[in-house]
């Protein structure tokens, strides 16, 4: 698909406040993100001098050397959620030192908080910093104020933008969804009727061990199943759909679509699983089963919701019974679905050229991730970090069991999380080899714990998927038309790293290279290997063109 270049979108508060802050600052010192890419291309159009860093802590902490050094005001930026909390530590240090420094940052829009958000104010006061919520009307006069603030106290001002007013707007599409609360009785008789069940399992599900009750209840209904990303193996393969949303195969997901009535058992349903909005076709009936209330998903398609109540073990059970109770004939749709899962319509996975080799010299990732693949050790544990890469690991690498899988950062929408992760899952299952999905954005972040990580692990796979940049922000900002400077990285050797901590490295440059990895496999899988993969930005994950579209982005083209 081809990507469509858009003039960058740049609200009148956006062009306000970069002209406020240029007026009294000449160098910045930031990490792009979503709540604050923008203003990084309006401060650059300026003419400010902008040094990109590798962990929000540093784009304080250089800010605070440079006024330390010059006697001249400086700008940090960062993004919202883990970009700013990454800040606190630099923060407290600006504030105890008194340093006036404007630390410029995204936060929760003016219609109300996201699951990623924090309280800014506090957490910036708690610290001893000042902090300003800035607004449309008077942007402008708020930075002149923060700026004689940070001067006059000599203290970091935190200048917090809120989301809704840094991003260009883009038409919200209606949520036609309804939801009430029901009981067993109900949902048992309309899956009852059914005849094109699914059972979506969730995180929720695995916690509250509720395996066998689900097998039941796709045993009573004649259901084909799916599951999250967190719960990957819980289900019987024979009929599954896997994971749901942008990691998902895209047959599946169109078969997925065509459902009458899907059962959501301990899943939250948030964009990525819900293909922002498209995952469940016109007249769908989602029940779900939650332990608390929970907030209606986004839908693009008139879908009736229901939300049971309780305990996804007991709660199973409950509707279990029910189900037996009408003597309802199973629906064929799980059978259907197995036809498709045995002859390998329903699990096509696209892995690039047969080379692997992209036009721009660098592999393809998912040639990359297939490959390897197939040669992990079986039982294998794999981790992750977040960042564009999340996708490959997803939709190619295996996952035996649920709790196989682990992703430390996709809740909070952070990177630099998964070296850092290794040493727990060691601790916790010393006798798996563990597989580290990483990429270089996060992996710089989490520099410190890559020696952790190969002291601690008796057999560990360390996959760096380097494309020399930031690649969420590239897929998305990067198409919008943004300057792309502050997006990309250097070529990073993460081989010869690797190899300064005691791993064995290896730069993978075409797929041959892998066969490092089937050596050390056969060779008993003990210790560290490092794989410096270097794949090609060209190579858009699915999950990011959904994101592309709801901002916009035309990605329809080939």
């Amino acid at each position: 698909m081809s990507e469509q270049t858009l003039t960058p979108p740049q609200t009148p508060f956006i062009r306000d406040l970069a002209a406020g802050l240029a007026a009294h600052a000449e160098q910045v010192f930031g990490l792009m993100g979503n709540g604050n890419a923008h203003l990084i291309d309006a401060l650059r159009d300026l003419g400010l001098a902008f040094t990109p860093v590798r962990h929000e802590a540093a784009t304080v902490a250089s800010a605070d050397a440079y006024a330390r050094v010059s006697g001249k005001l400086a700008v940090a930026t960062t993004t919202y959620g883990a970009g700013f909390t990454n800040t606190l530590t630099a923060l407290a240090e600006a504030a105890q030192a008194r340093v006036p420094v404007l630390v410029v940052v995204g936060d929760e829009p003016v219609a109300g908080k996201r699951p990623w958000d924090v309280d800014a104010a506090m957490l910036s006061r708690a610290v001893g910093a000042e902090h300003v919520v800035l607004t449309a009307d008077r942007v402008a006069d708020e930075v002149r104020e923060s700026v004689a603030l940070a001067l006059e106290k000599r203290l970091p001002v935190v200048l917090a933008m809120p989301y809704d007013l840094v991003s260009a707007p883009v038409a919200a599409r209606e949520n036609l969804s309804t939801g009430d609360v029901v009981d067993t009785a109900t949902a048992a008789r309309l899956l009852a009727t059914a005849k094109r069940p699914v059972v979506l399992a969730g995180r929720g599900a695995v916690l509250a061990g509720a395996e066998r009750q689900l097998a039941e209840l796709v045993g009573l209904t004649g259901a084909a199943t799916a599951s999250t990303a967190l719960a990957r193996g819980i289900h019987d393969p024979v009929a599954d759909l896997g994971v749901t949303g942008g990691f998902g195969q895209e047959a599946a997901m169109a078969t997925l679509e065509t459902a009458d009535v899907v059962v959501a058992v301990g899943a939250s349903l948030n964009q990525f699983t819900m293909r922002f909005g498209d995952a469940l076709g016109e007249g769908a009936q989602l029940i779900r089963i939650d332990a608390e209330r929970v907030q209606a998903p986004r839908t693009n398609h008139r879908v009736s919701q229901h939300l049971l109540l309780g305990d996804a073990r007991e709660v199973l059970e409950a509707l279990n019974s029910e189900l037996r109770e009408t003597n309802a004939t199973p629906a064929s749709f799980g059978a259907e679905v197995a036809r498709g899962v045995a002859s390998g319509e329903l699990r096509v996975r696209e892995t690039g050229p047969e080379s692997g080799v992209c036009e721009d010299g660098r592999l393809d990732p998912r040639a990359v991730a297939s490959r390897i693949a197939a040669l992990l050790p079986e039982d294998a544990h794999i981790t992750q970090d977040g960042g564009h890469f999340i996708a490959w690991a997803n939709m190619f690498l295996p996952v035996a069991k649920p709790e196989h899988m682990t992703m430390v950062g996709t809740a909070y929408q952070t990177i630099g999380l998964g070296f850092g992760t290794v040493a727990g899952v060691a601790a916790a299952a010393p006798d798996r080899t563990i597989v580290l999905s990483t990429g270089d954005g996060g992996g710089l972040m989490a520099l410190a714990d890559f020696e952790t990580a190969i002291r601690t692990a008796q057999s560990l796979v360390v996959v760096c998927f380097n494309d020399a940049a930031y690649g969420a922000e590239v897929h998305l900002y990067g198409v919008m038309g943004l300057g792309q400077e502050p997006m990309l990285i250097p070529d990073v050797d993460f081989a010869a790293l690797g190899e300064a901590f005691g791993a064995e490295g290896v730069r993978v440059e075409t797929l041959a290279d892998l066969d490092a990895l089937e050596r050390w496999r056969d060779a008993g899988a003990r210790g560290a290997i490092v794989l410096d993969c270097r794949v090609s930005r060209s190579v858009v994950a699915p999950y990011q063109r959904e994101v592309q579209r709801v901002n916009g982005i035309d990605v329809s083209a080939e």
